[in-house]
């Protein structure tokens, strides 16, 4: 052999482990192997740690792209169904049941499930449904791989659901047993832009009403931009929010009266009434904001928290992390927020742009 054959030999990088490697060595099939690598099928516990310690000395790495690739081939020959995905609810014993907001989530989660090939199981823990080892017990016996938690009143714990081989998106903003993804509104730059358009209207003394147990579930995004800031370029006032346990009528009345706020944002429409009742002329001298447009009970300006593009938009980053065997917590969890959309009502005043038209 040449000195130049010799080290071309030497340059030449060692052959990259693969499952029929893997296979040969550890004296398995390579169905085995690919089952152990990707937490699928029947294997026990110890064959799949045997494989991966053997797969982690030798530097194999699964290419996740030739796998998808791979998967998109086998589904594309007249198969278009993928799987199941699941949200999960959680029933508070002390609260009121989850409302309309949940209802168009799931419909958002359910018709984007479907635009991709998954059908959507939905299932509710706690006191009025599956105890949560039940639960998780059910969602293994059905392989579902993927779950939507649905937002809860109090910050939740998860973590009994079971997350070694499934992946997961909360639809709210606190999620810390365990940290998953979460998709949301974005509370923050709603407030701020609706803030910007009543301004624009005339309004100069916006006040926030709200509870604070809503408030802190998002860090405090809703009264943030509502804090009276001395040094804040803005073209309107702050008024001290008013945060509250239970929404009372007498204490909005004193905050009303003695802040003197000139357009009014909470999620409870019933304040409305109370500002009519102490002389406010809506929209003439006050205006007067839906937080949500699904809680209104008479016809107002409002934002639309879109909860079925949230709903959608969880899917998309829950399906993508299933086709990459992304199964389990993840190593640095993201947040996907979603601005509110305005919607026109008749307790603020019109757009002077508009009415030039």
């Amino acid at each position: 052999m040449t000195n130049e054959s010799s080290a071309r030999q030497l340059s030449m990088p060692a052959p990259r482990p693969t499952v029929r490697t893997l296979a040969t060595a550890l004296g398995l099939s390579r169905a085995t192997i690919s089952n152990a690598l990707r937490g699928k099928g029947r294997v026990a516990q110890a064959t799949i740690d045997r494989v991966r310690k053997a797969a982690a000395e030798v530097g194999y790495a699964h290419n996740v792209l030739a796998g998808a690739v791979m998967s998109e081939l086998r589904h594309s020959r007249g198969q278009t169904f993928r799987g199941v995905i699941a949200t999960v609810d959680h029933d508070e014993p002390d609260r009121a049941p989850h409302g309309p907001f949940h209802v168009e989530l799931v419909a958002g989660i359910r018709e984007r499930a479907s635009e991709l090939g998954y059908r959507l199981e939905e299932f509710l823990v706690g006191s009025r449904g599956l105890p949560m080892k039940r639960a998780k017990a059910v969602l293994d016996a059905r392989g579902i791989q993927g779950v939507v938690l649905l937002p809860s009143w109090r910050e939740p714990d998860w973590m009994d659901l079971g997350w070694s081989q499934r992946a997961g998106v909360y639809t709210d903003y606190i999620i810390r047993k365990p940290a998953l993804n979460c998709v949301t509104t974005d509370p923050y730059k709603s407030v701020v832009e609706t803030l910007q358009l009543l301004a624009e209207r005339g309004y100069r003394r916006p006040g926030l009403f709200i509870e604070k147990e809503r408030d802190s579930r998002t860090h405090f995004r809703f009264c943030a931009p509502c804090l009276p800031f001395p040094q804040a370029e803005r073209s309107y006032e702050g008024v001290p929010p008013l945060l509250v346990k239970d929404r009372e009528r007498a204490v909005f009345v004193r905050w009303f009266q003695e802040h003197k706020p000139d357009v009014v944002l909470t999620h409870h429409t019933d304040a409305l009434d109370w500002m009519e009742e102490l002389g406010a002329r809506v929209p003439e001298t006050h205006g007067f904001v839906s937080l949500n447009v699904l809680y209104r009970t008479r016809p107002c300006a409002a934002l639309d928290l879109q909860p079925r593009l949230i709903g959608a938009r969880s899917v998309d980053i829950l399906t993508g992390q299933i086709q990459r065997q992304e199964l389990s917590v993840p190593a640095w969890p993201t947040l996907t927020t979603i601005s509110a959309r305005w919607v026109e009502g008749p307790t603020v005043r019109a757009d002077a742009s508009q009415k030039r038209r």
